[in-house]
């Protein structure tokens, strides 16, 4: 009976001792990004220097070729780590808080996908990130692409989370800093109204002059993606960017007129 009761504990130990594993030698955390709690290192890559490419649309193959809409490219210096985080949190839990933690350093969201509209699962997994671990249900998988505020706007984070079959969550962090001036680089306007209606509010801290053609435009056309939104339009010149949004074909009854405190230019959903 002794023998067995030893026995039963050391398994016990050892399932512990798994569920509880270690780092990977050597991996530590991107300063950029908090670790969420008990979540583990499973795949570490330092530093290297490499041409690297981040997609702006979803993911698809054609004629053995991967294809997106957009993309972000350069030369420099990558580093990623990916966690396999513990039973009770979800890969969007752990996704989220991420973003937030990255918005909150002034990061700018240039891309964001959920679910099926990122693609295919596999494709992130072997052909981006070059990492069989991220394979996962399409159901359960987020991209983000953010570019990291000044001075150091010259840096691209991206976050790629994903649910495995076997029900195992994983949140993937890559930084990448490029050894050149990035130059200007803009959202999508589907990520500006994701980004709008999954805060409640989109704050453009750099528009706080006259309506700018390029962003009018990408606002414009996100307001339109969902002709239901009602926002409030917030900033210095928050007017007369209301009428060159209405000047757009965004309808006048869906636009308020907000206060004139907001730096820069800022929507905030009406609900």
């Amino acid at each position: 009976m002794r023998s067995f009761s030893v026995l039963l504990l050391s398994c016990v130990s050892l399932s512990c001792a798994s569920l509880f594993a270690a780092d990977l030698p050597g991996s530590h955390d991107l300063p950029v990004v908090p670790r969420m709690a008990d979540a583990q290192i499973v795949d570490y890559r330092p530093a290297a220097e490499m041409e690297r490419i981040y997609p702006m649309g979803a993911i698809r193959k054609i004629s053995g070729q991967l294809r997106f809409d957009g993309q972000v490219g350069a030369r420099g210096t990558a580093t990623s780590v990916t966690y396999e985080l513990p039973p009770e949190h979800s890969s969007t839990v752990a996704f989220t808080a991420a973003r937030e933690a990255l918005q909150k350093q002034g990061a700018e969201l240039l891309f964001w996908c959920q679910a099926r509209d990122c693609g295919e699962s596999s494709l992130w997994a072997n052909e981006v990130f070059g990492n069989a671990k991220l394979y996962g249900a399409e159901a359960q998988q987020a991209y983000l692409l953010l570019r990291l505020a000044a001075p150091n706007d010259n840096s691209l984070v991206t976050l790629y989370s994903i649910t495995r079959g076997n029900r195992r969550a994983y949140l993937h962090v890559e930084q990448f800093d490029a050894s050149t001036p990035l130059g200007e680089l803009l959202p999508t306007s589907a990520t500006l109204m994701r980004q709008l209606k999954d805060t409640g509010e989109l704050n453009l801290p750099k528009l706080a002059g006259e309506p700018q053609p390029t962003w009018l435009t990408l606002l414009a056309r996100g307001l339109n993606l969902d002709t239901t939104l009602r926002v409030s339009v917030s900033g210095p010149n928050a007017e007369v960017w209301r009428q060159a949004l209405i000047g757009q074909g965004v309808r006048a009854a869906r636009m308020e007129t907000g206060g004139s405190e907001a730096q820069g230019l800022r929507l905030e959903l009406l609900r």
